[in-house]
This record gives C-alpha cells, sequence and structure tokens, in this order.
C-alpha cells in the first residue's frame, strides 16, 4: 500500500475527517525525569476514513516515533475486574475452540497475563512473543515461552490450534499486510482458529470519547471493518461481538480455501461510520470544553481534580485539556510499576491511591467507565468521598 491508499483495501485515502493536535507518540512509556516527561516527542493526528472499507487510520502516523520495549507499561493486570474479563474470556475460548492441552501461540502478549489465564484454563502449551513481555515478573509457574521479540522477525512459523492477538492489531500501520504474514505463518490452516480483540471504534465516535484516540493507535476498528479486513487478508470470520462494557470487539476466525463469505449482522456498512465520524468531529471541541469547564469549576471554588489512570486514556485526555491540563491535581494508577513515575507530555506523577488521602480529591475522573464501581470501592476504603465521573 502507498501513502495515497486505504491500509486494509487499497482504496484511494479521503482527506482527514479529523486533525488534532499533536500528541506523546507513546503514553503507556513513563519516565522518571519530570523535565523529560515534559519535552516528551510528539506527533500528529489525522483520521481519515476509507469510504469502501469502512477503516480508519492515523494518516500521519510515523512508526519510526513510536517505540516498544520493557519499558512499555501497557498492563491492566492490578486490576480484579480486569482479571475477572480474562479470566471468563480465557476459559470460555479454551472450552469452545476445545484448547484443553493444546498448543497457543499470543501475538503481542504484553506482559502476559492472558496467556497465563489460558494456562490455567487448561492449554497445554503457550508461546508469547512481544517487545514488552517481562518474565521475570511472572510468577505462575505456567508452560509456556516467551520471547521478547516482535512477529514474524522473532517467530517466523506459527505452529498453533489458536493464535491469540489482543489490542495489538490496532497498534499495527500495515494491516492487512500484518494479517497476510500471520496468513503466510500458519503451518496447519486445517486446525488453526485466530482469537483477535481490539477497540471498537463504533462507541469512540458514537461517545465522542477522544480520550481514545492516540499516537500508537495507527489503526481503529469497526465491526464492519475488522470483519471486511479478515475475509480480504483469507479468513473466514466466525463471530465478531463487543465485549468488556462494550468498548472491545472479539473476532474469532479461521483460515479460509478461497472464495467468497457472508459478512455478519454485527457488520455495518463504511455509510454509517462515516456518519459517526462526520459527528465526532463536529462535537469534538464541545466535549474538549466540557471537560475543562468542569475542571475549572472545581478548581474555581478551592477544590482539587484528579484522574484514575496513567495510561494512554489519561494521557490523551490530559494532552487535549492543553494549558488546563495544570489544574489537574494528580494522576492514580494501581499499577505499582506506574507510580511515582511521570506522564509523557504533561509531567504528572502517577500517585497510589493512597496518596489520596492527602490529597483530599473534590473530583475523580475515571478514565475508563468499566473502573467506575472498582474505584468507587476503593475510595470508600480510604474514607473519602468525592465526585465520580466517568469518562
Amino acid at each position: 500500500m502507498t501513502a495515497g491508499t486505504c491500509p486494509a483495501c487499497g482504496a484511494a485515502a479521503p482527506e482527514p475527517f479529523h486533525v488534532g493536535e499533536p500528541v506523546p507518540v507513546n503514553s503507556c512509556l513513563l519516565l522518571g525525569d519530570q523535565a523529560a516527561a515534559v519535552d516528551f516527542p510528539k506527533g500528529d493526528l489525522a483520521l481519515a476514513l476509507c469510504p469502501a472499507c469502512g477503516l480508519i487510520w492515523n494518516s500521519s502516523y510515523d512508526p519510526a516515533l513510536t517505540t516498544y520495549s520493557q519499558d512499555y507499561e501497557e498492563t491492566q493486570g492490578f486490576s480484579p475486574t480486569f482479571q475477572a474479563f480474562i479470566h471468563d474470556l480465557a476459559t470460555d475460548w479454551v472450552e469452545r475452540y476445545a484448547l484443553t492441552g493444546g498448543t497457543v501461540v499470543e501475538i503481542g502478549c504484553g506482559k502476559g497475563e492472558f496467556l497465563v489465564e489460558m494456562a490455567r484454563a487448561g492449554i497445554g502449551a503457550g508461546i508469547g512473543i512481544d517487545p514488552g513481555v517481562r518474565p521475570a515478573r511472572i510468577t505462575d509457574d505456567v508452560p509456556v515461552t516467551w520471547i521478547q521479540g516482535l512477529f514474524p522477525q522473532d517467530l517466523p512459523e506459527l505452529d498453533a490450534d489458536a493464535i491469540i492477538c489482543r489490542h495489538t492489531l490496532e497498534h499495527i500501520a500495515p494491516v492487512r499486510e500484518f494479517l497476510a504474514s500471520i496468513r503466510s505463518a500458519i503451518t496447519d490452516v486445517e486446525r488453526t482458529v485466530l482469537l483477535f480483540e481490539v477497540p471498537d471504534v463504533q462507541r469512540v465516535l458514537d461517545e465522542v470519547a477522544f480520550w481514545d484516540v492516540y499516537y500508537e493507535h495507527s489503526s481503529y476498528f469497526s465491526a464492519g471493518s475488522v470483519g471486511r479486513l479478515f475475509r480480504a487478508a483469507g479468513f473466514d470470520v466466525l463471530s465478531i461481538k463487543r465485549a468488556y462494557s462494550d468498548q472491545t470487539l472479539l473476532v474469532e476466525a479461521r483460515p479460509t480455501a478461497g472464495g467468497a463469505t457472508v459478512a455478519l449482522p454485527i457488520e455495518e456498512d463504511p455509510a454509517a461510520l462515516a456518519e459517526a465520524a462526520a459527528r465526532f468531529a463536529r462535537e469534538h471541541r464541545t466535549m474538549v470544553e466540557h471537560w475543562r469547564d468542569r475542571i475549572r469549576t472545581v478548581n474555581a471554588s478551592g477544590g482539587r481534580t484528579v484522574i484514575w489512570g496513567g495510561g494512554s486514556k489519561g494521557v490523551a485526555f490530559l494532552a487535549a485539556l492543553g494549558a488546563d491540563a495544570a489544574l489537574v491535581d494528580g494522576v492514580v494508577d494501581i499499577n505499582p510499576f506506574k507510580q511515582n513515575q511521570y506522564m509523557a507530555g504533561t509531567g504528572h506523577r502517577v500517585l497510589a491511591p493512597k496518596d489520596l488521602t492527602d490529597l483530599e480529591p473534590t473530583l475523580v475522573i475515571v478514565m475508563n467507565a468499566a473502573y467506575r464501581t472498582e474505584i468507587g470501592n476503593e475510595l470508600a476504603d480510604l474514607g473519602l468521598a468525592p465526585a465520580l465521573e466517568a469518562l
């Protein structure tokens, strides 16, 4: 594909429907030095929507600007809510695809928590590959080989009963090429199933969720665009369904020998997605101003505002606030590896929940609504009762 064509289907690229302010090029790479965090490199956002297949992508994305390493702290595995979700998902996939005793490869395994859950659910062997994996942090004795590297460079063949890829495809710019490389690397097309999870851009557009648009996400998928992409890359799409408070799409597919396969009822057409994209573009500034005004009001009354979530959503949210980010008095995260590090772009230090007993916030803005109940319970345990508002 060329720079002027869709990375999924090759159609001519349209003009972007949304051009945002430059944002930090890595939003899960926290820094130990505040000045370095403030001066962190930024990249441009220019979201385009393919009228032919519905893929949304950042047409200004430069992969040379992003860095994935063991310093990349993306895991949500310290959340009980998230742990329950991945436990249930792993159990479901193992049962429905008869993976007990089988071999599973996870491309983009992160810190390995999902593959550990697959092992607990009964798989016989696993291979997890990711430049950010930290085997020393995995305390479970599981039959998994960890590869600190990239597919396909460091794992050219995929000999497995299932290939899992969760929250990785959206980080890939040449998405059709990437899926085609997976198709080519599969050693047994009769045996292997693909089990993917990606964020659902339909929700991002409908909710004008500007905090879910950030640099590492070069590609954005709806049910329709991801279904068309998989079929074009040589897969029969078995199922697409929404999960995790309707924030993500679970995609299940198998390699096909060829021929047309039928679209699923959940798949919208590109024209419907284009309407949602136009609405996002129209209402983006209003949504940003809503949160600026909310934080200014708290500050003007002498209160304090903190955001809960020191990951990508938090970085994107603060970046969109511009100068008003200085009115946010703290960033909280339960991940101990993020605490006392500094957020890229604004330099906010990440606090532990217990630090809020001294700060006594008036308003806590939850970066992910899926965690609202969990966070409310933690605040109550600390004896705090701030206003709690979720994005």
